[in-house]
């Protein structure tokens, strides 16, 4: 019989129900789990899940009853996933979980920024609406989305359903070419061109040795429009 364990339950909501499996096993779920709890609660564990407990190749080489570790998220950058390729422990992750909620809450980002929300909201508390002789004021710039060009790098499914927002919007969507790479087709545009025209950049790639630093102080010099960067990425 297989025991699973779920190292931090507490990062999904109580409303979230866990469907159990068909097989027989027995199932511990530990709301949070530090460090030094890990190993304690995995020994003899052939499952575990795991949200944003790292499993490090030290502990894992203490547990050699585990299989399979369920990442309960998208990024895997928690486990050492080197480790588990060279010692047989499959690593699994979910994907397309969030693939209306990321684009809407990316866009309710770009809303709020470029209609500056948030600010307006303050003002109005401390009641500049009432101090407003003609009941207007135009302390902070309001912009649409239709008409700004949107840098989008990453082409998954994530960034595909921004794409299709932002055509609904009247924007002019760009999914930018991988950075140092050419000739990937007309439907990219070229990662300097994504930099230097976009009005909001938005980021939908995962973290990986490739894109780990991908928008530092280089790139931010060549975003001549100073547009809004929208970073919903995972990692």
């Amino acid at each position: 019989m297989h025991r699973i364990v779920f190292l931090d339950r507490a990062t999904f909501g109580p409303r979230v129900t866990l469907r159990q499996p068909a097989f027989p096993h027995s199932f511990t779920a530990y709301p949070q789990t530090s460090a030094s709890e890990v190993l304690g609660r995995l020994e003899g564990t052939s499952i575990a899940i795991t949200n944003k407990v790292p499993l490090t190749a030290e502990a894992l080489a203490r547990l050699p009853g585990l299989k399979l570790i369920a990442v309960a998220a998208t990024g895997t950058d928690c486990v050492d996933t080197g480790y588990c390729q060279s010692h047989g422990i499959a690593v699994a992750n979910i994907r397309g979980y969030a693939s209306r909620t990321v684009p809407e809450h990316t866009f309710a980002l770009m809303l709020a920024l470029r209609r500056s929300l948030v600010p307006y909201r303050e003002d109005t508390l401390a009641g500049e609406w009432q101090r407003a002789g003609q009941f207007c004021f135009f302390h902070h710039p309001i912009r649409d989305l239709g008409g700004a060009r949107l840098g989008i790098i990453g082409e998954g499914v994530l960034g595909q359903r921004v794409a299709e927002i932002a055509k609904a919007f009247g924007m002019m969507p760009m999914f930018a070419a991988h950075k140092g790479k050419t000739g990937l087709g007309p439907l990219y545009t070229s990662w300097d061109e994504v930099l230097e025209t976009s009005d909001i950049i938005t980021l939908h790639s995962p973290l990986t040795p490739e894109t780990h630093n991908m928008i530092a102080m280089p790139e931010f010099r060549q975003m001549k429009r100073k547009p809004l960067l929208i970073n919903t990425a995972r990692g």
